[in-house]
């Protein structure tokens, strides 16, 4: 199937979520350049990444014009400054009439991103720190859960666990499940990816599971659970959790957990910044003092915590107080890490749930890129990097018949790509999980689960 000529992308703002969204949109195709103050990034990303590079304000319209803005189709602004994201995209707007992306985080403007995003014409404005709590609250909801990803407008999860020692999975080929697990729940379930040490598959039938393999399938949110349930994991979410650090994040993941009735205790070192958080959060548990002080977790009660979630604004401590609570405590653990530097390293400590700000942040520009450059009428609605982003789970809709439409996917799979899964259909909401006599129709969105990546149409699938 012939492809579609990249898009023209400026991305302001080379830092860490910058520098995340360079290496992933350059890898499909695109032609980019980026704009920063700092010449030093700047000289970095074009010498790292095949891309064109600008040092200036990106809210200039001279700098805008230098990069390129007259002939671009999307302008992606993700400095530290969301006054000057918005302004950056305004500029543009004015300027070519290109889409516009806005990193937007103070939680002053959480309230108005609805009306900031209408009247200021903008195809998205991004929050990491707010999407970085959702993921957090989802995974809380399910403690035993590495990972929780939702599609289908909320009706069907992707979620990862690894299996425990002496679990009824440890040493079961995928095609025997049906042997321990009720027949109507395994069928609603598919198991798409299993991370095995450093190798990823993408299983057939006669896959045989492992103690330590971390599994991720598809299903309603409803038989998840259940089909945890079935083979022994407890499903109840948490009733209580401990948050070190006091950041925006924590504010937001907070805000989440009160309204979902679960009993939030926060420790910040900062204490004008307590103050604050009383204020914004009164049902909440405000503690001034370090959380990175044995003898304050020990006091406020680290041993007997159903949860507790990482949050400083360093990695090192947020590593270092996982693993003193996992050293101390049965609480679920989750991790903020900013940096991927050492990933390999880390992901060697068993930190439990792990927090990519900006891979959240890289998953959603991705899918709209992937969206906006597809010419066809099947467009990316939701992208989820999984086993360590080696996996991408690409959530299509279907909008024009094709060649992948109206066959049963039994006769379509010879005509596939290897290492692709059909993992779920959304019917006029309804989910269904495929069997070979299924067939995917115009109207549906089709979440597709595959080790390659850049898929912009469903048709990609095909070889």
């Amino acid at each position: 199937m012939p492809k579609n000529k990249g898009l023209s992308i400026i991305i302001v703002g080379c830092g860490k979520v910058g520098t995340t969204l360079v290496e992933q949109i350059s890898r499909e195709g695109h032609d980019i350049t980026v704009i920063d103050k700092d010449r030093a990034l700047v000289e970095y990303i074009t010498g790292t990444y095949d891309v064109m590079g600008v040092v200036g304000n990106g809210a200039s319209y001279s700098i805008q014009k230098e990069a390129g803005i007259e002939n671009t189709d999307l302008i992606i602004a993700v400095t530290e400054s969301d006054e000057l994201n918005l302004l950056c995209c305004t500029v543009a707007k004015r300027v070519a009439g290109c889409a516009a992306i806005a990193r937007v985080r103070t939680p002053d403007y959480s309230q108005d991103v609805s009306y900031l995003q209408e009247r200021l014409g903008l195809a998205m404005i991004f929050n990491p720190e707010l999407e970085c709590a959702r993921e957090a609250a989802r995974m809380l909801s399910l403690p035993t859960a590495l990972e929780i990803a939702s599609f289908a407008h909320g009706q069907a999860e992707l979620v990862t666990f690894k299996i425990p020692k002496n679990n009824k999975l440890d040493g079961m080929k995928l095609w025997d499940m049906s042997k321990t697990i009720p027949a109507d729940i395994e069928r609603s379930v598919v198991i798409c990816a299993v991370e095995r040490g450093d190798e990823v598959h993408i299983p057939s039938g006669n896959f045989q599971l492992q103690c330590g393999d971390e599994v991720s399938f598809v299903s309603t949110r409803k038989i998840a659970r259940k089909f945890l349930r079935s083979i022994g994991f407890k499903t109840r979410q948490v009733r209580s959790t401990m948050i070190i650090g006091g950041g925006r994040s924590s504010y937001y993941l907070a805000q989440e957990l009160l309204a979902m009735g679960i009993e939030v205790k926060i420790i910040e070192k900062r204490r004008s910044r307590c103050e604050e958080l009383c204020e914004l959060l009164p049902d909440a548990s405000i503690i001034n003092g370090d959380g990175t002080s044995e003898e304050l977790l020990r006091e406020e009660g680290i041993e007997y915590a159903e949860s507790v979630v990482a949050l400083t604004g360093i990695d090192e401590e947020n590593i270092l107080l996982t693993l003193h609570a996992r050293n101390v405590s049965n609480a679920k653990v989750i991790t903020k890490i900013n940096r991927i530097n050492f990933r390999n390293a880390i992901n060697t400590l068993d930190l439990g749930s792990v927090l990519y700000p900006r891979y959240i942040t890289s998953e959603a520009i991705v899918a709209y890129v992937r969206a906006k450059h597809n010419s066809m009428n099947s467009n990316v609605e939701t992208l989820n990097y999984i086993c360590e982003n080696q996996v991408e789970a690409v959530e299509f809709r279907v909008n024009e018949a094709s060649e992948v439409t109206g066959t049963m996917l039994k006769d379509l799979k010879p005509k596939m790509k290897k290492d692709i899964l059909i993992a779920s259909i959304n019917r006029n909401g309804r989910i269904l999980i495929p069997s070979g006599v299924d067939t995917i129709e115009v109207g549906d969105t089709v979440m597709v689960v595959t080790t390659h990546s850049g898929f912009n149409d469903i048709r990609d699938i095909l070889a």
